[in-house]
């Protein structure tokens, strides 16, 4: 079987340069790195991810917790990280929650301290002061996708200036009876998105001097289908809306089929706006806040990398920018002239 030293012996080079340029790992140059790989791949060598873990004490693994795989904007995350970690030569172990707290209990409190990985990347959970302290005791680099936590790396989008966006968006084309759709705030996975969301919709309107109406806030749970019970429930109401921000695509989604459900037409009827420009915004002529979703999991995984390559630790805190995405779902309240 061909082993290292033979492709060492083909380019010329030492054995330790052979592995630096086959992990990955800084020190090596392009055209050296991609030499060896050429010819470790014409001699049919594939390295060892053991022998590699031994002789550097690395296992090659990062762990991702997951709040729920099956929803898109966590898969969107989870496949950046994953095409980053693949190309330098990892493996990525998923921890999905599946909205279950014993499970995050579980996660935090045991699996992370009995399985060896290198460092872990947690998507759009706030962890909890004892959740920290698992984590620090494990001594490894960690990224915090889609929460602000300082003193932590972190990689996430402005989530109060998205829904500030948003809503004064629908505002400027004249709209005062503006509603909302989100998540629950008192979640017990701690999601910190429904509530910087909510809260940038709020002050908005009351920065605008428009006054806030509770009836006018619904919870979507983040789903196409919850989002359609919401507008549902909002559109039924005897001074319905004209304007409805959904704090997600897929909610805002569901709020499309609900008016195409009660006979209103969008934009005429009734305006719809989301946030994430999902891969099936422009299909739906959607106007959104877009956000960088698989950025924000290959950002997390370059954070974690770099200081496995031997880059230093230094926790940074990446905000990403968001953009607003005008299509064909916002107009002027009906019998308007707009702005």
């Amino acid at each position: 079987m061909t082993g290292i030293k033979d492709v060492a012996r083909e380019v010329e080079m030492s054995t330790a340069t052979v592995s630096r340029a086959l992990r990955g790992l800084p020190g090596v140059s392009e055209e050296t790195r991609d030499r060896v790989r050429e010819t470790a791949r014409r001699l049919g060598y594939v390295p060892s991810p053991s022998a590699a873990g031994l002789a550097s004490g690395q296992t090659r693994t990062v762990a991702v917790i997951v709040p729920f795989v099956t929803q898109w904007f966590f898969a969107a995350v989870v496949q950046g990280a994953e095409a980053e970690l693949r190309s330098r030569g990892y493996d990525l172990l998923l921890y999905n929650l599946a909205g279950d707290e014993a499970a995050r209990h579980r996660v935090f409190g045991t699996s992370l301290l009995t399985k060896r990985v290198d460092a872990i990347l947690v998507l759009s959970l706030k962890p909890s002061p004892d959740e920290l302290a698992s984590l620090e005791r494990l001594n490894k680099p960690v990224t915090i996708v889609g929460a602000d936590l300082p003193g932590w790396a972190t990689v996430r989008i402005d989530d109060q200036l998205a829904a500030r966006t948003a809503t004064q968006h629908l505002l400027d084309l004249g709209h005062r009876r503006v509603a909302y759709i989100g998540g629950s705030t008192e979640g017990v996975l701690d999601f910190t998105a429904p509530i910087e969301r909510v809260s940038g919709y709020r002050a908005t309107l009351a920065a605008a001097g428009v006054p806030r109406d509770p009836a006018l806030e619904a919870d979507g749970d983040f789903t196409v289908a919850g989002g359609m019970r919401a507008a549902a429930e909002l559109l039924g109401l005897d001074d319905r809306p004209t304007a409805i921000f959904a704090a997600s695509d897929e909610m805002a989604i569901g709020v499309l089929r609900a008016a195409r459900d009660r006979g209103l037409r969008v934009p005429e009827d009734l305006s719809v706006i989301g946030i994430d420009d999902h891969e099936m915004a422009d299909f739906f002529d959607l106007t959104t806040v877009a956000q960088p979703v698989h950025e924000q999991g290959r950002v997390a995984a370059q954070l974690v990398l770099g200081a496995l390559g031997g880059e230093g630790w230094d926790p940074e805190q990446v905000v990403l920018p968001t953009e607003l995405v005008v299509r064909r779902t916002t107009a002027p309240p009906c019998g308007t002239a707009g702005p």
